[in-house]
């Protein structure tokens, strides 16, 4: 499956990264390929497969609650590319 340079960037911005041309494009193939893989496994016949969340089965191992303390809040929030206050912004992407 073919996938555009706009949407390669269409999915950047979502992601919120900036990316180099050149990477753009090598983006644009990998992600065509993965794409094109994943049309292969999507004609396999599956039907008489059971399915399965887990390959194997376990339980999940649980932790007790505990207050620890959060480290330099103002060090991790100046990595966001847009803040406010004490909180990251990230775009909507659920209408009302």
């Amino acid at each position: 499956m073919a996938i555009t340079r706009e949407e390669v960037l269409h999915v950047a911005r979502l992601a919120r990264l900036s990316l180099p041309e050149e990477e753009a494009e090598r983006l644009r193939e990998q992600l065509g390929n993965i794409l094109s893989y994943i049309r292969q496994l999507d004609a396999l016949d599956t039907k008489d497969v059971v399915p399965t969340s887990h390959a194997v089965e376990m339980g999940t191992p649980f932790r007790d609650d505990a207050v620890h303390p959060f480290g330099d809040k103002e060090a991790i929030l100046s990595n966001a590319p847009d803040r406010q206050e004490d909180f990251f912004r990230v775009p909507r992407i659920i209408e009302d």
